[in-house]
């Protein structure tokens, strides 16, 4: 789609996902035994065929950008292909991005240098698979100035998101972000309608709405807050419903915004179900990423006659299960699992050493820890919340920087 270019907002603080986020990105923050969670949607681009893509960073970018060069430098430039990080470069002033629709405020000559006709506004960081294409083409057929994906949600959950109202031919007539009372569907008074945070807009309309909202200085700049609800004033603003059968492939329906330790943590242990709701495994909408060259998993008796084991985990190149036992669990390249250590109900990342004897349940442990033998984490609430940070639902983290004594 050479008419198309699309603008992926990955430059958040993820503070609601804070370990992880301490040291990197949101979108970069690694998930289901080898992707980056802003793997999915470039993947969605690339098999959309939305190939000039500019990447919006800011806050902890190193390891985004690093991925961003390993794993998805694929694209031709001499075709008009390309992935392009696009860190604060303070052209319209000496602040950082200030919002969503700021971000791309600050790049508008970026826009405008494109010659595209259309942009696909993303997140980075969201789990999902879909096709853009009949979106885009719905946009061109209505002749919208702006088109939001979205999909029915509890009414109970909708206060977090932007939600709307649509009339028969599926315009949006009004849309409140984060609501205290959303609006529900006609018929349905259990369900709303909510924004996935997925545009397309029509250039030339974007960047005149970016422009009139960069001179209201109450704004927050933001397109659920302040360009949306401007645009419905005179604008062309229609609803694409998420998840038909519509596009290259059948979707699975699935949508997940990752920004809390557990909805991170729930969206990892869903790949774990007999029947996962979104299926890694499609072969026709593979998801891409960097991985570096690694030896296969591995069980392996150990010296005691211990037999190395899993069961229901996703189990990543390098690990090694000496002895040990993972159930449930999601193991990230180079883990090791040493004799009689039991892992349960776990996501454990890259370069990871669980010791001897020791029992993990319940956990996040983040890149190179090294836990050593006999201990245990998950296993006594009072004496875990003393050392590490606990979600609300009881799901312990421990961060990249904790040294066990």
């Amino acid at each position: 789609m050479q008419d198309t270019l699309a603008v992926i907002l990955a430059g958040g603080v993820g503070s609601r996902l804070s370990p992880l986020t301490d040291n990197r990105a949101k979108p970069a923050v690694p998930f289901g035994g080898k992707y980056r969670i802003i793997d999915f949607t470039l993947a969605n681009c690339l098999h959309s065929g939305v190939r000039r893509i500019l990447v919006l960073t800011q806050y902890k970018s190193h390891s985004l950008q690093k991925h961003l060069r390993d794993g998805w430098s694929i694209f031709n430039p001499e075709l008009g292909e390309y992935i392009t990080n696009i860190p604060p470069q303070m052209r319209t002033g000496d602040s950082w991005y200030s919002g969503t629709a700021d971000a791309i405020f600050q790049n508008l000559y970026l826009l405008s240098r494109s010659e595209a006709k259309y942009v696909v506004v993303l997140s980075g960081d969201h789990i999902y698979r879909m096709d853009y294409a009949p979106m885009i083409e719905h946009h061109k057929q209505t002749n919208a100035d702006l088109t939001v994906a979205c999909m029915e949600v509890p009414v109970e959950e909708a206060s977090e998101f932007g939600v709307m109202e649509i009339d028969q031919d599926q315009r949006i007539v009004a849309f409140t972000e984060k609501p205290q009372q959303p609006a529900t569907l006609p018929g349905n008074s259990g369900c709303s309608l909510a924004s996935m945070g997925i545009y397309v807009f029509t250039t030339q309309l974007l960047i005149n709405a970016l422009q009139e909202d960069a001179e209201n200085s109450s704004s927050g700049h933001d397109f659920g807050k302040d360009i949306i609800p401007k645009l419905l004033e005179g604008g062309s603003v229609y609803a694409h419903r998420f998840g038909g059968q519509e596009g290259r492939v059948t979707q699975d329906a699935y949508w997940r915004d990752v920004g809390t330790i557990d909805s991170y943590y729930q969206a990892n242990m869903d790949l774990l179900q007999p029947v996962p709701p979104v299926d890694l495994y499609q072969s026709d909408w593979s998801i891409r990423t960097y991985e570096p060259q690694l030896p296969p998993a591995r069980t392996v008796s150990s010296a005691t006659g211990n037999e190395g084991i899993f069961i229901n985990s996703i189990i990543s190149s390098g690990v090694v299960i000496e002895g040990g036992s993972a159930q449930n669990s999601i193991l990230f390249p180079r883990v090791k699992i040493k004799n009689a250590a039991v892992v349960i109900n776990s996501i454990i990342f890259e370069g990871v050493e669980i010791g001897e004897g020791s029992h993990v349940q319940n956990c996040i442990i983040d890149k190179h820890v090294k836990i050593p033998p006999g201990v245990e984490i998950g296993i006594d609430a009072k004496a875990d919340a003393k050392r590490f940070d606990i979600s609300e639902k009881g799901v312990i983290v421990v961060p990249s920087s904790y040294q066990f004594k």
